[in-house]
């Protein structure tokens, strides 16, 4: 590894990490203790209002695998019962399950799960009287009615734990961490990744290109948050920069795109509640939160009920059948803000949508081709906010023809020029004359101010 190189990935490394954990932080998480289970479901308002629960009567994600790449998600909590059912570790520093909570946030794993994939809970059972009939047992994949319940409640999760946004004790870099979790849920069976983590950069370390390749060569549908202005993100950052990725901004308590919960970027492609959100906590509890990472698992849900209900659809196919069913908002058409417009799980889910030749939101393979040169082991740039200028579009300019002058245009010339020095000689002549003139006069020579009034002298007798 050459110097420049080291140097590179040291520096992209510590942007990364910082900046992952700043979104990861600025999740505007609050505890909140008191609440109840039975209370939280109350509380899900993006179930309705994003027409999940609509969607409801087609699909709730049977037999879809649904990677969580993050902090870890503890499968031990009572809304995620029978719904995790593989992981792994990309830090080097959990659990070969995945299933230990990581690094400055740990309970951002579990947060994004129950959205996703929660199936709530039964209450608890009274003491059973002596001799009454024990209430009937209820499927590990049944929703209950207590806690909360995720987008895609038949759906299987895999938790991939990361360490990101401080050091990791077992060194391992996120550079290396991301696309050795993207491979690993790749390989095993993963139809949707959910990565609700992103960077102040919209670019990304040539070591995530391949990993990235490989899940779009795959058919694998990647979900990544925007990010948070809170958080510092005003942009869009890397991975949801990535082409071919489901970029998913936030919105308020009103259906508009949230300030602090969200970012802008030309690589949005929808926007989903990110205010106001509740999610389960490791260990059992619950809490309020807020931010991007809590609106790509909504999105991420909606992808896994696609591909439950039609399972040969092609991962483009996905995409664009949820952009294209969004509800326009902002400016019309595709915007920075909204990207394709607010999200409609019913709309996803029952809307006859034309098939697409090409992924709305682009591909990974076209861009390492222009941008890489098609050659992976092409070093990448340092990041930087320098945007590359555009290709120029106008034409090159023409040189017009030479044509000889004709004899006639010479002619003209020359009496034009003719013509223009006589006259110059009559001027001078007629102001010689004139200078003479006034000097034999003297009322001609005064040089009186004009004061609009008139000269007494010279008319005297022609007024009674």
């Amino acid at each position: 590894m050459t110097r420049a190189t080291a140097r590179f990935r040291r520096t992209a490394s510590s942007l990364l990490a910082i900046t992952l954990a700043g979104v990861s932080l600025a999740s505007g998480l609050v505890l909140a203790p008191a609440a109840q289970a039975d209370d939280v479901r109350d509380k899900q308002y993006w179930l309705d209002e994003s027409g999940i629960t609509k969607a409801w009567d087609v699909s709730k994600g049977a037999g879809v695998k649904v990677a969580v790449i993050d902090s870890g998600v503890d499968a031990g909590h009572p809304d995620l019962k029978g719904a995790v059912t593989g992981g792994y570790d990309a830090s080097g520093a959990g659990t070969a399950n995945g299933q230990k909570t990581l690094g400055v946030k740990p309970e951002h794993g579990t947060l994004v799960a129950t959205m996703l994939a929660g199936r709530g809970h039964q209450p608890p059972t009274p003491t059973p009287t002596p001799g009454a009939t024990p209430p009937p047992a209820t499927s590990p994949s049944a929703v209950g009615p207590d806690g909360i319940v995720g987008v895609a409640p038949e759906a299987e999760i895999l938790s991939v734990s990361t360490w990101l946004g401080s050091a990791n004790p077992a060194g391992k870099s996120d550079q290396d961490q991301i696309p050795e979790a993207v491979r690993w849920a790749v390989d095993n069976g993963a139809g949707v990744i959910n990565i609700s983590l992103g960077s102040t950069t919209p670019q990304w370390p040539q070591s995530w290109d391949a990993a990235f390749l490989y899940a779009e060569q795959k058919d694998v549908v990647i979900v990544a948050a925007a990010g948070n202005r809170v958080g510092g993100n005003l942009q869009v950052g890397a991975p949801a920069t990535i082409p071919g990725v489901l970029t998913v901004a936030g919105l308020d308590r009103k259906g508009v795109a949230s300030v602090d919960s969200s970012s802008q970027g030309i690589s949005i492609g929808v926007a989903a509640p990110a205010e106001n959100l509740q999610g389960g906590l490791p260990g059992g509890g619950y809490a309020e939160w807020a931010g991007t990472s809590g609106a790509a698992p909504i999105v991420a849900g909606v992808a896994a009920l696609v591909r439950s209900k039609w399972p040969a659809m092609s991962a483009k196919q996905v995409i664009n059948r949820i952009v294209s069913t969004a509800r326009d908002a902002g400016p019309a058409g595709k915007d920075p803000l909204y990207g394709y417009g607010v999200l409609n799980a019913e709309g996803a889910l029952k809307d006859s949508v034309p098939e697409t030749a090409a992924n709305p939101l682009g591909s990974i393979a076209d861009w390492i081709r222009v941008h890489r040169r098609g050659n992976l082991a092409t070093p990448a740039p340092l990041p930087s906010a320098d945007v590359a200028s555009a290709v120029p579009t106008l034409p090159d300019p023409t040189v017009p023809a030479v044509v000889p002058p004709s004899q006639r245009d010479s002619a003209i010339s020359a009496a034009v020029v003719i013509g223009s020095a006589l006259l110059f000689v009559v001027i001078i002549a007629v102001a010689a004359f004139q200078l003479r003139r006034a000097a034999k006069d003297p009322r001609l020579a005064r040089d009186d101010p004009d004061t609009g009034a008139l000269d007494t002298a010279d008319s005297q007798g022609q007024h009674s």
